[in-house]
């Protein structure tokens, strides 16, 4: 498998004077500038001290130079830890514990609402970790702010001027990335991914779009990007708003301009489709491919975009942080399908299904294992499935899965430490469909008899016990959890009726 920074390399020798990088609005990186980018910061950070093997948290907002920082660290044989600061202050230690970063590079505002300007943050509902506080060697991007720890390098020194160097040799077997998926303080999980794995993914992710030299992709997510950098195309990143974490669907699709290509998550583009129905943003002229991924995609949101948008393509991407992507499917053969068609497995996984019914995965693009554990050869997804011919088609989930946004959300794991809470004798959490499969979080309770109140006793208390992406939309209190079986487990169906009710 080819080294996916390799295929960079290869694309500035073929086409060094192609447009390679940017943001919407700006000149983009050519492709030999891009190489030449990559190899100075990786220099850059090794004349910083920064050696092969380290961990960099990173918790920079997706843009020219913190994409070209991810791909300096892995040049110059380092790791890249994702850590999300909105996971809460005591999640977020737990996380960094396991890590042990000697790293971080942290946007100069995060220095500072975590810091001198703490009280802003929170009253815009903002818990940060104290990012100042990390015993580690700090980069910062941005202007320099109060809380930015003195010693602090800018962001911008590492993309600057170097001598010609070598970087070290491709290990194949390093790891590259790591991703936290959710979890508690008690037991958080770290995804590690080498760099074997991440190319391997990223190359099958490139094989199943139409992504060539002439195609322009916009989005901020990387498994998006480099496949189009690998492949030739031209990949701009949207703005983000100034204090803002997350893209506006609306604004992104009205930035379209000549895009060809485009990502969405399936609720960003169901309120894309609100927009254009409404006439609020143009349909983009050149849009002819768009990945959905990130969460189910349904027939009526696939019904609702091709009729919108029908000169457009559509691919629905499945996959998980362990092992990504594993199908994928077009929209029109999704539709034509009586089940919930996946596709056919990508270039190398290997799929089976267990006797219990439950999808088994394992290939090239599974990521090593999780830190501090024995490698994975394989991967149980908690999803059952069936073939039809060489196709996978999903029946349903072996596990009580819930998806709201791009987040899977495992109730098991976070109804024992809710359950924990004084006032609580019983926590259960479901989730509430819609129309385009995402969930509402629901948490039902049962109180302790003078527990006073006990919604806002736990509300006050979640984000600091459980991740903030599984923090429940709802919290209701119930008499009692219905149960079935001999084993009397929770019926979750049923109370999914009760809590449906005292929510309408």
């Amino acid at each position: 498998m080819t080294d996916f920074l390799e295929r960079l390399a290869a694309q500035a020798e073929r086409i060094p004077d192609a447009s390679a990088l940017g943001t919407v609005g700006k000149r983009a990186l050519t492709y030999r500038e891009l190489q030449e980018t990559v190899g100075r910061v990786a220099h850059n950070l090794g004349e910083a001290g920064f050696a092969p093997g380290d961990r960099m948290l990173f918790s920079i907002r997706p843009s020219v130079p913190s994409v070209m920082v991810i791909f300096g660290v892995i040049a110059a044989g380092g790791t890249i830890v994702f850590v999300d600061p909105g996971v809460g202050p005591e999640l977020f230690a737990a996380r960094v514990g396991l890590v042990e970063p000697t790293w971080a590079a942290t946007e100069s505002l995060l220095y500072a609402v975590s810091g001198p300007l703490a009280g802003f943050g929170r009253a815009k509902g903002l818990e940060l970790p104290r990012f100042g506080a990390l015993d580690v060697r700090h980069i910062h991007s941005g202007v320099w702010l109060p809380g930015t720890p003195f010693g602090s390098i800018p962001l911008r020194r590492f993309t600057g001027d170097a001598r010609e160097s070598t970087p070290p040799p491709a290990d194949p077997d390093a790891a590259a990335l790591i991703v936290f998926t959710s979890g508690t303080t008690d037991e958080p999980k770290a995804v590690v991914h080498t760099r074997a794995s991440l190319s391997a993914g990223l190359s099958a992710m490139g094989g199943r779009t139409s992504l060539a030299p002439g195609a322009f992709l916009h989005t901020e997510q990387l498994m998006m990007g480099l496949p189009a950098l690998m492949a030739g195309a031209r990949w701009a990143l949207p703005r983000y708003p100034r204090f803002g974490t997350h893209i506006d669907p609306v604004r992104f699709t009205r930035n379209l301009g000549s895009a060809t290509h485009a990502f969405y998550t399936p609720a960003d583009l169901a309120a894309a489709l609100d927009a254009l129905d409404a006439g609020i943003v143009p349909a983009p002229s050149h849009l002819r491919q768009v990945a959905l991924g990130g969460a189910p995609v349904t027939s009526a949101l696939l019904r609702r975009a091709q009729q919108l948008l029908p000169d457009t393509g559509f691919l629905a991407i499945y996959g998980m942080t362990e092992i990504l992507p594993v199908a994928v499917a077009t929209g029109a053969a999704k539709l034509a399908h009586d089940g919930d068609l996946l596709g056919a497995p990508v270039r190398g996984v290997q799929a089976r299904i267990a006797d219990d019914g439950e999808l088994v995965l394992s290939g090239p693009n599974l990521c090593r294992g999780y830190l501090g554990a024995a490698p994975l050869t394989e991967i149980a997804t908690g999803d059952l499935a069936r073939w039809d011919g060489e196709e996978l088609v999903l029946t349903g989930r072996k596990k009580d899965m819930m998806i709201r946004g791009k987040t899977n959300i495992y109730p098991g794991l976070y109804e024992p430490v809710i359950t924990a809470i004084d006032g609580v004798r019983e926590a259960i959490m479901v989730g509430l469909p819609d129309e385009v499969g995402d969930e509402r979080i629901v948490l039902a309770i049962v109180g302790e008899p003078g527990a006073g109140d006990v919604v806002e006793l736990v509300r006050k208390r979640l984000p600091q016990v459980i991740d903030t992406t599984a923090v429940p939309d709802d919290i209701v209190v119930v008499d009692r959890i219905p149960v079935s079986g001999r084993t009397n487990k929770p019926d979750r169906a049923a109370l999914r009726e009760i809590v449906r009710g005292l929510l309408t």
